[in-house]
C-alpha cells in the first residue's frame, strides 16, 4: 500500500485499540494540532487526506497553545483511567519546544500521550531550516532532543521503513500501565511526506491488552503478616487506586478491616467522603485527623503513591520510631520508596488479594472510635470554612468552594492545578465519586485548568465539568476558552481574582522573601510591587474569547451564578474577586511541614527568623530504610 509516511502514521493509529476486562477503547481516539511548516504538508495533510467527517478515521482537534494541547490530552487520558489518549502534532521549533512541558507533566503523572513534532530534513537539502538550532558539534541534534528527558519513550524517525518499529513501541509504551507517559515520535518534515510502500499488516486491526499483574504469593502472605501484626495501620490511597478501577476493592477492604484510608492529591475521591473509614487528606496539606493517624501509625499501606514531598511532609510527617511501610505498586521503582514490604501488582489485583488474606482480621475498636471521633471534629472545621455569615459579603476562597460544594452533583469534575486552591481543596473538598476530584499535582501546572477541562470532558461529555482557576493561572494559558467555544465543549471556568501569586505569597513571606514579587500591582516609590492593584479586567477578556460570563460580587450572587453556569448550555465562566484579608485564611490542617529552603545567612531579620524556623523543622526529617 502506497502511501506518505504522515498518510501511514494517521491509518496506523486509527487501527489501534486497548482492552482491559474484556472492554475495549480506542487508544488513539484524536489528534490536537497546530500547522506549521514543520507539518503542515505532512500529518496536516494526511488528515485531510483521511477525511474529517463524522466517521474520520482519526478525528482533528485545533488548539492555541502547543503545551495547552497536551495538557487537553493529558485530562482526556486522566478520566479515561490510561486506556484511551490523545495525539499531538506540531511544527518544529518554538511548536516543538512548546510540548515539553506538557510532556513533564504527563511523564510525572505517569499519564500516556502521544507527541508528534516536526523536525530538520533528514536528507539536510535544506540547512538549516527555519527554527533550525544549528548545533556545531552534532549534526543530528534538533531542539526535539529536549523532550527526551521528559518521554518515557523518544525515536526520531530518519526513514520511511523506521516507523514501523517506532510506532509499535510507541504503543507498547503508551498502552503499558508501567510504563506509560509521553512519547514522541520525532517527524523530519521531509520523511513526513516521503511515499513507500507499506505492508498492509501494518495497519491491519491492534489491540494491546492493559494487564492486570497479580501480586506473588509470597508478596501476600508477607503483606498480611505485616498488618496482622500491626496495631495503628493506615493506607495511603494515590492516584493507582483510579487508574486501575479499584476503588470497590480499596472500599472492600476498609470496611471488612476498619482501616483508616488517607489519600494524596491524585488519590482524593478513591472513598467517598462520607465513608466511616476516609479520614482525608494527608501530607503538607492534610486534615488534622489523617495526619494525626500519620504521625502514630506503625505501619503505612501506600497504594497506587509515589510518595512526594508534600505527602510525606518532606520525611516528616510519619514520626512513630519503629513505622514500617508496605507498598502496593504496578511498578517497582515505586513499591520500593520508604524501604517498604513490597507488593508489586496492579492495584486492583493487589488489594483483592489482600483483603483474602485478612479474611476475619479488623483493627481494634478503640482504633475506630478514635479516627471516627477525628474525623467528625474535621468535618465541622470543613463547615465551618464553608459557611458564610454574612451572603452580601466578598466570599473568601474557602467559601467560595463552599458555594460549589452547595452546586455539584456526583457526576461533576472539580480540576485545578496550582496556587493556593490546591491546599484548600485537598483539605476541605468533598469528594463524591471516584472522577470528581481532578488535581493535576504532580507537576502542579499553572495553565493545566482550562485545557484540561476541555480533555476531560471531551473525555466525559455528559458529566458537568468546573475548572477553577487563580488569576495567575488563568494569565498562563486563557487561549484554549476560544478552543471551547469553537467545539463546544461546555465547560464552567471559575474565574478566581485575588491579585497575585497568593499560594507563593504565603511562602515568600514564610521562608523570608516577604512576599517579593508576588502581587499584581504597580510598582511603589522605593521599587516593590506595593502601589496599587493592577487593573485588569479577567471577566472581560474570558468575554472576549467567546465565553458566556456571570459576574458575582458577594456570597449570594456567587450561588446564584454557579447554578447558572451549571444549568447553562454553553462555555461558562463565573467571575469572583475574593476576600484576601488576613482574617480570612484557610483554616491549618495538622501543620505537616514542607521542606523549601531558607537563606543560611541574611541582613534580614525576616530572612534570620524563616532560618532558625526551617532548622527547627529540618531536625525533624529522617530516611525510612
Amino acid at each position: 500500500m502506497r502511501l506518505t509516511v504522515a498518510q501511514a502514521l494517521v491509518r496506523f493509529l486509527a487501527a489501534q485499540y486497548t482492552e482491559r476486562d474484556g472492554r475495549r477503547h480506542r487508544l488513539i481516539d484524536a489528534c490536537w494540532g497546530i500547522f506549521g511548516h514543520g507539518n503542515v504538508a505532512g500529518i496536516g495533510q494526511a488528515l485531510v487526506e483521511s477525511g474529517q467527517g463524522d466517521d474520520a478515521p482519526l478525528r482533528y482537534l485545533q488548539g492555541r497553545n502547543e503545551q495547552a494541547m497536551v495538557h487537553a490530552a493529558v485530562g482526556y487520558a486522566r478520566q479515561n483511567n490510561r486506556l484511551s489518549a490523545h495525539a499531538v502534532t506540531t511544527s518544529i521549533g518554538p511548536g516543538a519546544t512548546n510540548l515539553v512541558t506538557g510532556a513533564a507533566l504527563a511523564t510525572v503523572n505517569r499519564l500516556p500521550v502521544l507527541l508528534l513534532p516536526g523536525d530538520i530534513f533528514a536528507t539536510r537539502t535544506a540547512d538549516p531550516v527555519l527554527q533550525q538550532l544549528e548545533v556545531p558539534s552534532a549534526g543530528d541534534v534538533s531542539v526535539n532532543d529536549a523532550l527526551r528527558p521528559v518521554s518515557r519513550y523518544f525515536d526520531r524517525v530518519h526513514r520511511p521503513e523506521a516507523l514501523i518499529p517506532a510506532a509499535l513501541q510507541a504503543m507498547r509504551i503508551l498502552a503499558d500501565p508501567a510504563e506509560t507517559g509521553a512519547v514522541t515520535l520525532a517527524l523530519p518534515q521531509d520523511v513526513q511526506a516521503e511515499a513507500y510502500d507499506w505492508p498492509e499488516e501494518f495497519f491491519a486491526e491492534r489491540v494491546w491488552h492493559v494487564r492486570r499483574p497479580g501480586p506473588e504469593a509470597a508478596e501476600v502472605a508477607a503483606a498480611a503478616t505485616a498488618v496482622l501484626g500491626a496495631r495503628r495501620p493506615l493506607i495511603i490511597a494515590g492516584g493507582g487506586i483510579h487508574h486501575s478501577e479499584a476503588e470497590d476493592a480499596l472500599r472492600a477492604l476498609a470496611d471488612a478491616t476498619g482501616i483508616p484510608v488517607a489519600s494524596t492529591q491524585a488519590g482524593k475521591g478513591s472513598l467517598r467522603h462520607d465513608h466511616p473509614c476516609d479520614v482525608g487528606a494527608v501530607g503538607h496539606t492534610g486534615t488534622a485527623v489523617a495526619d494525626d493517624l500519620a504521625r502514630a501509625a506503625d505501619l503505612v499501606i501506600g497504594v497506587g503513591t509515589r510518595y512526594s514531598d508534600f505527602t510525606t511532609a518532606s520525611n516528616t510527617l510519619f514520626a512513630e520510631p519503629d513505622v514500617r511501610f508496605l507498598n502496593l505498586n504496578i511498578t517497582p521503582f515505586d513499591s520500593h520508596k520508604m524501604g517498604a514490604l513490597t507488593l508489586v501488582a496492579d492495584a486492583r489485583a493487589g488489594l483483592e488479594a489482600l483483603s483474602g488474606a485478612l479474611l476475619g482480621h479488623r483493627v481494634a475498636a478503640a482504633y475506630e472510635e478514635e479516627y471516627a471521633r477525628g474525623k467528625a471534629s474535621w468535618e465541622r472545621t470543613v463547615d465551618s470554612a464553608y459557611a458564610a455569615k454574612d451572603e452580601g459579603a466578598r466570599p473568601t476562597q474557602t467559601q467560595v468552594l463552599g458555594a460549589l460544594d452547595g452546586v455539584v452533583g456526583d457526576d461533576d469534575v472539580v480540576i485545578n492545578a496550582a496556587g493556593s486552591l490546591p491546599g484548600d481543596l485537598h483539605k476541605l473538598w468533598r469528594a463524591r465519586s471516584p472522577r470528581q476530584y481532578h488535581l493535576e499535582y504532580g507537576y502542579s501546572c499553572m495553565g493545566y485548568e482550562i485545557p484540561g477541562a476541555i480533555g476531560v470532558r471531551l473525555a466525559a461529555p455528559d458529566r458537568p465539568v468546573w475548572a477553577l482557576v487563580g488569576d495567575g493561572t488563568y494569565l498562563m494559558l486563557p487561549g484554549e476558552l476560544v478552543t471551547a467555544v469553537q467545539e463546544g465543549v461546555n465547560i464552567n471556568v471559575v474565574l478566581v481574582q485575588n491579585h497575585g501569586y497568593a499560594s507563593i505569597g504565603g511562602l515568600s513571606e514564610q521562608t523570608g522573601a516577604e512576599r517579593f514579587g508576588t502581587a499584581y500591582r504597580y510598582r511603589a516609590p522605593d521599587g516593590t510591587y506595593t502601589g496599587e492593584p493592577l487593573p485588569v479586567d479577567l471577566a472581560a477578556n474570558a468575554a472576549s474569547l467567546g465565553m458566556e460570563v456571570i459576574r458575582a460580587e458577594t456570597v449570594g450572587e456567587l450561588r446564584t451564578a454557579l447554578a447558572q453556569a451549571r444549568a447553562s448550555d454553553r462555555p461558562t465562566c463565573v467571575y469572583v474577586e475574593t476576600d484576601t484579608s488576613p482574617s480570612a485564611p484557610a483554616p491549618p490542617g495538622a501543620a505537616a511541614w514542607w521542606d523549601v529552603v531558607v537563606a543560611e545567612t541574611s541582613d534580614r531579620p525576616a530572612a534570620r527568623r524563616a532560618r532558625e524556623e526551617y532548622e527547627r523543622h529540618a531536625a525533624a526529617r529522617r530516611r525510612h530504610l
